[in-house]
């Protein structure tokens, strides 16, 4: 018997990671055999990004490459980029399918029966401009290609900062209903998931029938039995001492936060149309590490707005620098069609802000570096992720400490305790209990 292969690759966050995996348990049930994204296949379905121009530069991209090593694959192709960018994708050549966010999850039934699947001269539409504001449910559940689940609570954002593009690529903030979340965390804990993800775009938003954010994790860590329940990126607005103080007591909730900054400027993040300030933001930070004070913690910078002058820049170096991060995520800014940003005239010259980006890159790795250091000595529980990669073992702490050991066991997706004996800023290097001396070593690449 012939089977129809399928692939499918994802380009940004967390969110359209949780929600490639539905797509990819789609396709199975579809009948479809899922292949390695790059090998040659029948289907491609790309999850697309639209926060940069980068991104969807990529995707354009990725199309392209597929159609050389797979001339007659169907492309189908869903994500942030097909609901803003629809019209530019429809003018490219090779692409059969294109999916907007209001039928993100049922692309699979869109297609064809496998054994029927066809290239099209002009690509299928399934798109609207606006989203439906209610709670929601998901078609399937699906199995994460991660030793950690990927759970989706939350979609949506109507915070409309200026910069970004993903309120209108994914409308107005929306939660998924309780009783979905129970349904598939009873799948999960079946598959034998040790440690779940929360997903969302703004996800300290949730709320359904009279369930916030934080009753949600409380009944998380405590009607459920992951090991371990990590948060995705979370608004500092959106983060109150409730929060900080279950994170601090639980036994479950991993001691990680990535709370994005995206500036050390008042008057950059006043035109950015965030809602917080440099002094709340400080103080909330400071809070989170006395109460917890092992926290992991990341943060978003974008680089560039346009107005950020070489002082507005010092300021947020100069506050990067003070707060003790664990690691920064760097983004250099780029004008999404439809923004408010895109009428402010002040655009920065690209050589400054490469200049920019390579300072915050080399103290993002010197952030790395000390947090890693800080973990030498002490004896962590790791969760072990499957395979290796140059003779070790890569796994997780639970503030997000990443950990290699040399050692020829197969430790996927067990929890084990690790003692840390050297780092770089990349990761970190020790050997499994007391008693067990294997080798390390320091990675320089």
């Amino acid at each position: 018997m012939v089977t129809t292969r399928a692939s499918l690759h994802t380009l940004g966050c967390r969110l359209n990671q949780a929600e490639t995996s539905i797509l990819g348990e789609g396709l199975r049930r579809k009948g479809f055999e899922l292949v390695e994204f790059g090998q040659p296949t029948d289907l491609l379905v790309l999850n697309t990004c639209a926060v940069t121009e980068d991104a969807e530069r990529t995707s354009r991209y990725l199309i392209r490459k597929t159609l050389k090593h797979s001339p007659h694959a169907f492309i189908a192709v869903t994500g942030c980029y097909a609901q803003t960018g629809m019209e530019r994708l429809k003018q490219q050549t090779g692409i059969d399918l294109i999916v907007g966010h209001q039928f993100k999850l049922d692309l699979p039934a869109y297609l064809p029966p496998a054994n029927e699947l066809r290239k099209r001269s002009i690509a299928e539409i399934r798109h609207t401009k606006t989203i439906a504001r209610g709670d929601f449910e998901l078609p399937h559940f699906a199995e994460s290609d991660s030793t950690r689940a990927l759970l989706k609570v939350q979609d949506g954002c109507s915070a409309m900062c200026s910069f970004c593009i993903i309120p209108f690529a994914r409308g107005h903030e929306r939660s998924r209903t309780f009783e979905d979340i129970q349904r598939e965390v009873e799948v999960l804990a079946a598959r034998g998931y040790r440690e779940v993800v929360l997903t969302g775009v703004n996800i300290g938003q949730y709320a359904h029938q009279g369930r916030n954010f934080c009753s949600l994790l409380r009944w998380f860590d405590q009607g459920t039995d992951f090991e371990r329940i990590r948060i995705s990126s979370i608004e500092p607005t959106t983060v109150n001492e409730e929060l900080l103080d279950f994170l601090a007591s639980s036994k479950k909730l991993c001691p990680y936060l990535h709370i994005p900054l995206q500036s050390g400027d008042d008057q950059i993040l006043q035109a950015m149309n965030r809602r917080h300030t440099i002094k709340a933001y400080t103080k909330l930070i400071e809070l989170a590490l006395m109460k917890i004070p092992d926290l992991g913690l990341g943060t978003d910078l974008l680089v560039g707005f346009p107005g950020e002058t070489e002082t507005a820049f010092r300021n947020t170096l100069a506050m990067a620098t003070d707060l003790p991060f664990s690691y920064l995520h760097i983004f250099p800014y780029s004008p999404r069609t439809g923004t408010a940003a895109m009428r402010l005239k002040q655009r920065v010259p690209s050589a400054s802000v490469k200049k920019r980006i390579d300072l915050l890159i080399g103290l993002d790795r010197a952030k790395r570096l000390t947090f890693h250091n800080k973990q030498i000595g002490k004896t962590v529980s790791v969760l072990f992720e499957a395979g290796t990669r140059d003779v070790y073992r890569f796994g997780t702490t639970p503030n997000f400490t990443r950990v290699g050991i040399a050692d020829s066991g197969d430790f996927q997706n067990q929890i084990l305790p690790v003692t840390i004996r050297a780092a770089t800023d990349r990761c970190t290097f020790g050997h499994v209990g007391p008693s067990q001396q294997a080798n390390y070593a320091l990675a320089t690449r």
